[in-house]
């Protein structure tokens, strides 16, 4: 679409979203925030660990190299850790306890060569886990951030920016830490538990059996610790994203907040809900803290049971001093594995309620989807050239079911007329271009292009067709050459040019340093309003859309910078359908036809001076602002 503003941004935040989304979003969970549009905090819904570990799978399985490394690295790591203890209760029985040296330091050096070894592989086994894991995370960011493009409008105003900031940045965040660490750690804890249970065995299994016997209890201890720690890792997640989502509309409104002095209640908002993710968040890591201590505990218990029973067993004979030393070695790497795993719990819970958070996105319905499907089966077209004519008939469409916003509401623009919407607020004039440019479906009527339904095109190659500018004009970090360039991608550096010339941008553009090639910060502050509406019309110039659409653009500047604006808006309206409103009316006073919306429905129509000549609603407004100029001026 030739749109001149963010693309991921609703075209109507104020709005509320329609039903059938709002209704996939509140089962998200979405509706939590502290925007206009956002209500309380919403239970979250019970998950699907098992399925949120199958697509975390499918995402690990892309890297099959890396994680076939892992594999084995670990493999090999594992095994000779396990052949370690081994060879110290040889050299004990074969060389220390008889007092013979011949050969101790040969098994020495092997001994060290062993561990060597194991540390070389080890570093292996970390290197490759994490780029395993970074890898992962790569593509799932990468998966979210194209998702986002293709969600429609209505998902995006019924949530915070910070909320879905958190999902592909935090929530992700505790997926590559447990993947760095998880991958690696499962896979050696199961061969070192395993290993280490048949090198004991092989030693002596009376030992063996007496050293298992605190395994119950550390199953029992790790089942009541872990009960609870799911639900608050999943508590704290969602609580975090609140707290990003209100950052990050504290920061981008921080000047209203500074003008209507509500520095201390903004203040006061976020200690609540820092509060609400502090408590939560304390729940969440003592319980996890705990599981170490726990563990240790059952560690240091084990071993004083091997020093006592293995102590008597040797006395008797039973066994060597060399296997007790073994069996001390073997006790650690027997238990450790169980503490690590019981750890790694706590922080797989973590990973797996951010997991489930992103994948909720990524499960959305995306809005192109039904496009790829329908062009796929021939059944729908994308628009040739079109001459822009118009039509909405009957159409009818409400935001909510029970509160209409269009009512039966009927319009013409023929090819390359200049069509104005005017009325108070609310009247549903930017409705209007919801409807058209297809951010919203229209709930009956039909609305025609060239005589064929909307429906019948493909959203993006309607988009291609349309131009938009809106009040708030956007520009994106990147040189103001690559901000024009946004309209037509492929446009040539002289393209970019005389498309800021069409819109009266290329004389205060070459006055700065460098000119186009000028960088520009993401919210574009080193320009002036005026300056980014003008690139934002040169944009929407290179697109070179049929049909285009002006919602309040000159708006949020003053008059002398409107004059500069207009200018360029008529030479952009030159030979297009065009779509404009405004509540200033002189922006309008040239337009073909003008149409008053009120109450979701046109009660007025005709030309600048016609509507004069009814002296109704529209005349009230124009002697109304005349009044107003000429009290400020």
């Amino acid at each position: 679409m030739a749109n001149s503003t963010n693309p991921s941004r609703p075209a109507n935040a104020n709005q509320a979203a329609t039903p059938a989304p709002a209704a996939n979003f509140d089962q998200m969970g979405f509706r939590q925030g502290f925007g206009p549009n956002l209500g309380g905090p919403q239970k979250v819904r019970s998950k699907n660990t098992a399925e949120t570990l199958r697509r975390i799978g499918s995402y690990l399985a892309r890297q099959r190299k890396a994680l076939l490394v892992v594999v084995l690295s670990t493999v090999i790591t594992s095994g000779l850790a396990l052949l370690g203890p081994y060879m110290i209760g040889k050299m004990v029985d074969n060389y220390v306890v008889p007092h013979q040296f011949d050969g101790f330091m040969r098994m020495g050096i092997l001994l060290l060569a062993v561990y060597l070894l194991g540390a070389a592989f080890t570093w292996i086994q970390q290197y490759s886990a994490s780029s395993l894991s970074q890898n992962t995370v790569r593509d799932m960011r990468k998966d979210i951030m194209a998702h986002y493009q293709r969600l429609p409008v209505p998902f995006f105003d019924q949530k915070t920016h910070g909320e879905l900031m958190s999902r592909a940045t935090n929530d992700i965040a505790n997926v590559s830490n447990t993947l760095n660490q998880t991958v690696v750690q499962l896979i050696s804890g199961v061969l070192m538990l395993v290993g280490s249970i048949v090198m004991m065995f092989v030693l002596s299994g009376w030992m063996t059996l007496i050293t298992i016997l605190t395994v119950p209890l550390i199953a029992y201890i790790t089942k009541k610790i872990t009960k609870y720690t799911r639900h608050y890792f999943t508590q704290q997640q969602k609580h975090l994203g609140e707290v990003n989502g209100f950052v990050q509309e504290m920061i981008s409104g921080l000047k209203v907040v500074k003008v209507f002095g509500r520095e201390d209640t903004s203040t006061e908002q976020f200690r609540d809900i820092n509060e609400k993710l502090r408590t939560v968040s304390i729940k969440a890591q003592s319980l996890s803290g705990s599981m170490g201590p726990m563990m240790n505990t059952m560690r240091n218990l084990t071993f004083v049971i091997i020093a006592v029973c293995g102590g008597l067993f040797a006395y008797h004979d039973l066994i060597t001093i060399g296997v007790i030393v073994s069996f001390l070695n073997y006790s650690t790497q027997f238990s450790q594995p169980i503490n690590q795993l019981a750890n790694q719990y706590n922080l797989f819970q973590s990973a797996v309620a951010g997991a489930e958070r992103v994948f909720e996105v990524l499960d959305l319905e995306p809005e192109m989807q039904e496009d790829s499907e329908v062009t796929q089966g021939g059944n729908r077209k994308g628009p040739s050239p079109i001459r822009g004519e118009v039509v909405f008939d009957r159409v009818s469409f409400g935001y909510k079911p029970d509160v209409p916003v269009l009512k039966q509401l009927s319009l013409r623009a023929e090819p390359g007329q200049m069509i104005a919407l005017v009325g108070p607020t609310g009247a549903g004039k930017t409705t209007v271009i919801n409807l058209l440019t297809r951010f919203y479906e229209i709930g009956s009527g039909s609305i025609l292009i060239d005589g064929a339904d909307i429906q019948s095109f493909s959203k993006q190659e309607l988009r291609r067709q349309i131009g938009l500018v809106l009040q708030d004009a956007y520009v994106f970090s990147g040189t103001i050459r690559e901000n024009i360039r946004y309209g037509r991608l492929e446009a040539t550096d002289q393209e970019v040019e005389a498309a800021a010339r069409h819109a009266n941008a290329d004389t205060f553009i070459r006055r700065l340093t460098k000119g186009y090639d000028t960088d520009l910060s993401a919210d574009g502050s080193n320009l002036s309003q005026g300056q980014k509406q003008l690139l934002t019309i040169a944009r929407a110039v290179l697109a070179n859309p049929a049909i285009l659409i002006l919602d309040e653009a000159t708006s949020s500047v003053d008059t002398r910078t409107e004059l500069h604006i207009q200018e360029a808006m008529k030479s952009l309206m030159k030979g297009r359908t065009s779509f404009v409103i405004a509540h200033r009316l002189s922006t309008i006073r040239e337009a073909d036809r003008i149409l008053v919306v009120s109450g979701g429905e046109i009660i007025e129509e005709g030309s600048h001076e016609e509507l004069l000549q009814m002296n109704g609603f529209y005349a009230g407004l124009v002697h109304n602002q005349w009044a107003a100029q000429e009290q400020t001026g």
